[in-house]
C-alpha cells in the first residue's frame, strides 16, 4: 500500500497561520480521527474544525480544514490541508499527531510534487517550473516559471515529438509491409519533417542560453585596477557591507558575490581583485593575491557583463590591464568623481563618471546596467529552455535527427527517429525517467 505522506507546506518559523499537508490513502481516515464525533468536511470546502490527537485527545488547536478527492487534487490523490495558528508547539502537536497514525509518514522533498507527476497531474517541466516559482526572487523569473507551469514547454517538445512520431509510423510501415499498397519513397516525405523539426530544435538551443540565465542570474564582472573603488561600488549596490573596504592595495583576494534585482531580472554582481598582474611575485601573501587576480580574469572571461573601474583619481593615466578586458559585453565608469584630476577619455568617447562617498553618477551606472541586463536577455514571447537537462536531451535529439537524415535504409531512419522521440520524451516525462526522478526532486522544499 502507497503510504500516506505528511509536512509542513508553508514556511518553517512562527507566523500567522501554517498549512500542514497530507496525501494519501489514509488521509481523510486521519482527518476523521482527528476530529471525531464529526463528520468529514464537504470535498473542496474550507470548514473550521476542533483537532484533538486521536489517542490522548488532547486539544491541538481550532483550524481551518480542506479536503481534496483523487484525482482532483494537487498529487492526485486523496489531500487534506490543515491551516493552523503559525506557533511551532501548534505544528508540532498536529505533526506529531499524524506520525502517530497508521500508514503515515514526513514527507521527503519534493515528495507531493513528484506523486503529482507519477499520478499524470503534470510534465516534468511543469514540476520544474513549480520549484522554479517557489525560488523566484524577481518578477521575470516569476513570469517565466508560470508560462512553462501552464505548458510554454511541454508544448513545444511535444508537438515536434507528435511530428516525428507521425514520421516513424510512415516509416515503420513501410519496413513492416513492403508488399501493401503505399506511397512511393516514405523515406523520402519524411526527411523534409526530419529536417524542419531539426531546424527549429536548433533555433531554440540558439537562445543565448536566456533562460538558464534568467534562473540562475546574469553575471556581472566589477573590474579595475587596487583601490579603482570596486569594493565600494559593490557594497553601495548591495547597501550592505559585503566587501572589504581600504587603501592598501590588494585587500579584495576572492571573487565576492552579490545577488542584486535589476529591472526585474536576477543579476549576481562580483567584487573582484585588483589587477596588478606585473607588481607581485610569487611567494606568501603576493601568490595569494596572484591567485585572486587569477580568479578574477577568469570571471570576467565567464561574465555576461563586464563592469570596468578606472581610478578617476589616476586620470588621464588608464590602467591598461583594464583596458584590455574592453568588449562588447563592456559597460566603463571613472569613479572617484569628487576628485577626479582630469576628464576621462576612453576610446575616443568620454567615461561617465560616478563616486560613490557623493552618490554622484549611481543611477546613471544602475540605469546603464539595467539596459544592459535587458540587451543580454533580450526579448521575445517564445518559451525558453531552463535547465541543462533540456540542453543535453535537446542536443542528443539533433545528433539523431541528423544521423535519420543522412541514412539510407528505412530500418535506419526509423531507429534514429525514435531515439530522437524518446530524448524529447526524457524532457518531460513522457518516457521512462526513473533514473531521473531523484535528481529532479531532491532540491525541493520539504512540503512541496
Amino acid at each position: 500500500m502507497v503510504d500516506t505522506i505528511y509536512a509542513l507546506a508553508s514556511a518553517p518559523g512562527r507566523a500567522g497561520v501554517a498549512v500542514v499537508r497530507v496525501s494519501g490513502p489514509l488521509a481523510h481516515t486521519s482527518l476523521a480521527g482527528l476530529t471525531e464525533p464529526l463528520a468529514l468536511p464537504d470535498a473542496r470546502q474550507a470548514s473550521v474544525r476542533r483537532l484533538k490527537h486521536p489517542q490522548s485527545a488532547a486539544f491541538i488547536d481550532e483550524a481551518m480544514v480542506i479536503r481534496f478527492n483523487a484525482p482532483n487534487s494537487f498529487t492526485g490523490e486523496d489531500v487534506v490541508e490543515y491551516h493552523l495558528h503559525g506557533g511551532r508547539a501548534v505544528i508540532d502537536a498536529l505533526l506529531a499527531a499524524l506520525a502517530a497514525a497508521d500508514g503515515h509518514r514526513l514527507a521527503g522533498p519534493g515528495e507531493f510534487t513528484r506523486r503529482g507527476f507519477e499520478n499524470g497531474r503534470m510534465d516534468l517541466t511543469a514540476a520544474e517550473a513549480i520549484a522554479d516559482l517557489i525560488a523566484a526572487e524577481t518578477e521575470a523569473q516569476r513570469e517565466q516559471a508560470l508560462a512553462q507551469m501552464a505548458g510554454g514547454l511541454s508544448r513545444l517538445y511535444d508537438g515536434w515529438a507528435d511530428r516525428l512520431t507521425k514520421s516513424l509510423a510512415h516509416l515503420e510501415a513501410d519496413i513492416d509491409f513492403p508488399d501493401e499498397d503505399l506511397p512511393e519513397g516514405v523515406a523520402g516525405l519524411v526527411r523534409p519533417v526530419i529536417r524542419q523539426v531539426s531546424f527549429e530544435i536548433g533555433q531554440h538551443l540558439n537562445d543565448g542560453r536566456r533562460g538558464e540565465r534568467l534562473r540562475e542570474g546574469v553575471k556581472i564582472a566589477v573590474v579595475g585596477a587596487p583601490n579603482a573603488g570596486k569594493s565600494s561600488l559593490v557594497n553601495a549596490l548591495a547597501q550592505r557591507e559585503v566587501a572589504i573596504v581600504s587603501d592598501i592595495p590588494g585587500t579584495t583576494r576572492d571573487v565576492i558575490e552579490v545577488h542584486l534585482n535589476l529591472g526585474g531580472y536576477p543579476v549576481i554582481v562580483a567584487d573582484t581583485a585588483g589587477l596588478r598582474p606585473d607588481q607581485i611575485g610569487q611567494h606568501g601573501h603576493d601568490a595569494i593575491e596572484q591567485e585572486g587576480i587569477r580568479r578574477a580574469l577568469q570571471y570576467a572571461q565567464d561574465a555576461d557583463i563586464i563592469l570596468l573601474l578606472f581610478d578617476g583619481a589616476a586620470l588621464p593615466s588608464l590602467d591598461q590591464h583594464t583596458l584590455k578586458l574592453w568588449d562588447e559585453r563592456t559597460i566603463a565608469f571613472a569613479t572617484k568623481a569628487d576628485i577626479a584630476r582630469a576628464a576621462p577619455r576612453v576610446k575616443g568617447e568620454s567615461l561617465p563618471v560616478l563616486s560613490v562617498s557623493t552618490g554622484e553618477g549611481l543611477d546613471r551606472l544602475i540605469t546603464a546596467l539595467t539596459r544592459k541586463v535587458g540587451d543580454v536577455m533580450g526579448a521575445s514571447d517564445r518559451p525558453y529552455l531552463t535547465r541543462a537537462r533540456h540542453r543535453e536531451a535537446l542536443q542528443n535529439t539533433m545528433t539523431a535527427l541528423a544521423r535519420a537524415e543522412d541514412a539510407m535504409l528505412p530500418e535506419l531512419i526509423a531507429e534514429d527517429v525514435r531515439l530522437a522521440v524518446r530524448s524529447l520524451g526524457r524532457i518531460t516525462g513522457r518516457v521512462d525517467v526513473e533514473d531521473l526522478l531523484d535528481i529532479i526532486f531532491r532540491d525541493f522544499c520539504i512540503g512541496k
